[in-house]
């Protein structure tokens, strides 16, 4: 395996108490993992998903009683990045955006820092101070900005006037942060980690916001013309790749924790072929480009274009009416690639192993109305989260109140390291059922 430098509860109301979260003692209730491999797909409740027809791989895996799943997992915020940033880090950084980052600057001041929060857009009506241009690389401390239960002003579109961050009913508030994700927590125990995404262009990936494989945002297209920047299908997006938004990453301070630990999915360093010798790191971050992992792209082909939407709006109500099913069903099908390759690799036979499969968040479904209460089913941002081992209970299906701060808190339990941000916050709970715990 990879070594740095050695080879290469559910409560109604706020989630948090005292308005405090960096990094605490070791969670329990994992046994100790070699491996993880973290696969994240996009955009699609837990309803659009589970007994989906056009994802038949996902759900004979989850019908035969070979992984484990979580009927009651919900992703915390919206858009992408926030769901990623609090997957691998336990906070939103004070980022409720997917914008890209301002690569290495040294003139800005990270959101955690300056209070203000980073939005996509502010909806005229926002209550915080809000930016929306380029995120500034995170580091140091602060306080992340807080997850209302509703979000009427930042990430509303469409028909809806507002938007459910988990059921519409919790909200985690702002508190204390330390600008730094499991990838921090990995290099200083020894331990490596990887983030595999598809899709990446050959060479630095430094300032790369964009690719099709090939080209980039950075590509001089003076002299492609008629073709131009908007004609690039943007498989691989930076929003889905949180780790180079920290300036210890994006500087490369470690030689192990650095840009050089973002692969792509083929070549002599890439997923497969790592899968192939054996030599993983501890934490797989495995990332499908933006036709594989069911976000879609306009400009790309029927099985990569987006959900269709009710009535043709492009925008579906939470169900599986409207969904575009071509985009499922190659979801899917990248679903099934990646698990055969894990399972056949040598380090998924030895050791003590998790395979995770989990989206992001739900598909924007909102309301109407603003309602009060909890949010109908289909409008909460409750998503499907899978867990595999290769070695304890299979089968399980567990009801238990989780969400991404529970599998930061699980992963840390399984590597032996401390909470950090808001997985130390004293309702979330570390998912023993599902990853073989007692």
């Amino acid at each position: 395996m990879l070594r740095r430098a050695t080879t290469v509860g559910l409560v109604a109301g706020a989630l948090a108490t005292g308005g405090f979260a960096q990094e605490n003692s070791i969670p329990t209730g994992v046994p100790h993992l070699d491996h993880v491999f973290l696969i994240m797909m996009e955009n699609h409740g837990y309803q659009q998903v589970f007994g989906n027809p056009n994802e038949p791989y996902l759900n004979s895996l989850i019908s035969s009683g070979k992984v484990n799943l979580a009927t009651n997992y919900f992703a915390v915020g919206h858009p992408s990045l926030t769901n990623y940033l609090e997957i691998v880090g336990g906070s939103n950084f004070g980022v409720r955006s997917d914008n890209s980052p301002d690569w290495g600057s040294s003139s800005c001041s990270p959101n955690i820092a300056s209070g203000v929060v980073n939005a996509d857009n502010s909806g005229g009506n926002a209550p915080v101070p809000v930016d929306t241009g380029n995120v500034c690389p995170i580091s140091g401390t602060g306080t992340d900005a807080a997850t209302p239960a509703v979000d009427t002003w930042n990430e509303v579109a469409g028909p809806f006037v507002a938007l459910a961050d988990i059921d519409g009913v919790k909200s985690v508030p702002a508190a204390k942060t330390v600008g730094k994700t499991i990838a921090d927590q990995l290099d200083s125990a020894g331990k490596g980690w990887k983030s595999y995404q598809e899709g990446l262009p050959l060479g630095s990936i430094y300032g790369v916001d964009y690719s099709n494989g090939t080209v980039t945002n950075l590509s001089d297209f003076t002299n492609l013309a008629p073709l131009t920047s908007s004609g690039v299908v943007q498989l691989y997006a930076v929003k889905h790749n949180p780790f180079v938004y920290f300036t210890s990453i994006q500087e490369g301070y470690d030689r192990d924790s650095s840009l050089a630990n973002v692969v792509g999915f083929e070549g002599p360093k890439g997923l497969f072929a790592d899968l192939r010798s054996g030599n993983v790191p501890d934490l797989a971050f495995i990332v499908p480009n933006q036709c594989d992992d069911q976000h879609g792209r306009s400009n790309s082909d029927a099985f990569c274009a987006f959900d269709y939407g009710m009535n043709n709006s492009g925008y579906t109500y939470g169900t599986q009416v409207g969904l575009n099913p071509g985009l499922i069903q190659q979801g899917d099908v990248t679903i099934e690639r990646l698990v055969k390759a894990i399972h056949a690799s040598p380090a998924w036979q030895s050791g003590r192993n998790a395979m995770v499969i989990v989206w992001d968040e739900n598909d924007y479904s909102g309301s109407t109305t603003l309602l009060t209460g909890l949010y109908p089913t289909q409008n909460q941002n409750r998503v499907v989260l899978t867990v595999q081992t290769n070695f304890g209970s299979h089968g399980v299906q567990s009801s238990t109140y989780y969400n991404s701060y529970s599998l930061l808190k699980s992963m840390e339990a399984g590597f032996g390291l401390a909470c950090l941000n808001h997985a130390c916050d004293s309702h979330v709970q570390v998912m023993s059922d599902l990853f073989g715990g007692h």
